[in-house]
């Protein structure tokens, strides 16, 4: 097996004024400390804290008051709030955020602005929440890198197809459309790494649906062939690496060796296709993927050659004893 390592990630950032806007949430105190960082896709409720509890405290996460903390909190006295509230606004806390348009507490309020983390409310209800804001931190905060090559979906398969520049990527990709595939990218593939451990490849915003095919120019796919013909997101599960055909090279003739290449921190199934004239490389790129999907429901068409032939083997030297 032959592991290829493509490109480097890059930490995405996001901070709270983006995740405020994008719930529309109220703003209710610590406006200055808006532009603070949230590193981390997990949540806090921090209901120990709040009883005085402070061996541990996971100060990088956002934290959550419900009803349980808001109705909690009420019974404490002020003296005791003022120091719950004093040690739970440590420096690298995000924010706040209180559920459910509950009141929130005068205490809390004073605090935030004296250290500058910011107060939001929500209408939404705790668990709603949770859900929706890592959700979108896991998009946010999901390691990236870009690389070159075209990414399409043939029969379901997300397959990026790489190799040197004119070497007929593009070209391929359009006679792959004509024959009902989907366009995601061409030149440059956005990829996202999940927190479910899968690489999600898009195009970047001002390229998204076009495709460049030299003498040609640049043409709109899903203007030519309707919104079928593309998508925007799709995981990466194969690599077809094109390359010029060299005579004297061994090329893959059973399909029995599996190579992977490895994009960020995760290994895909990868298969070289010589290129040169009178190959239809679209074809090929499209029976590629249908053997992978046959693979992966369990039928390996080389392996059940090869055992055939060791059984045909066995059979001949049986009969000659």
């Amino acid at each position: 097996m032959k592991i290829l390592v493509l490109g480097g990630s890059l930490m995405r950032k996001t901070n709270v004024g983006h995740l405020a806007h994008h719930f529309n949430m109220n703003i209710l105190s610590g406006e200055e400390g808006l532009g603070r960082e949230i590193t981390v896709t997990d949540l806090s409720r921090p209901g120990l804290q709040l009883a005085g509890y402070y061996s541990y405290y996971a100060e990088e996460r956002i934290q959550l008051f419900g009803l349980t903390e808001v109705t909690f909190y009420k019974t404490l006295s002020r003296e005791e709030r003022l120091e719950r509230m004093n040690f739970l606004m440590q420096g690298q806390t995000p924010c706040f955020c209180v559920t459910r348009n509950l009141p929130v507490p005068d205490e809390m309020i004073e605090v935030s602005n004296t250290y500058n983390v910011p107060v939001l409310q929500s209408p939404l209800a705790t668990t709603t929440l949770v859900g929706k804001v890592t959700n979108y931190l896991e998009n946010r905060l999901a390691p990236t890198t870009t690389i070159h090559g075209v990414l399409t979906d043939i029969y379901g398969v997300g397959v990026l197809i790489m190799g040197a520049s004119g070497i007929g990527k593009s070209e391929a990709a359009l006679e792959l459309v004509k024959r009902g595939h989907r366009l995601v990218a061409d030149d440059a593939v956005e990829i996202r790494q999940t927190q479910g451990g899968q690489l999600s490849g898009s195009a970047p915003e001002l390229i998204q649906h076009l495709l460049e095919i030299r003498g040609v120019g640049i043409i709109n796919v899903m203007t030519m062939f309707g919104a079928g013909a593309v998508r925007n997101v799709k995981n990466i599960e194969m690599v077809v690496q094109l390359e010029l055909w060299e005579p004297h090279k061994m090329y893959e003739r059973l399909g029995l060796d599996e190579e992977t290449v490895k994009i960020m921190d995760m290994e895909i199934p990868i298969i070289t296709v010589p290129v040169r004239p009178g190959r239809n490389l679209a074809v090929i790129i499209e029976v590629a993927a249908m053997n992978f999907r046959l693979k992966r429901m369990g039928y390996n068409a080389a392996v059940h050659f090869s055992r055939k032939q060791s059984d045909a083997i066995l059979e001949d030297a049986e009969a000659d004893l």
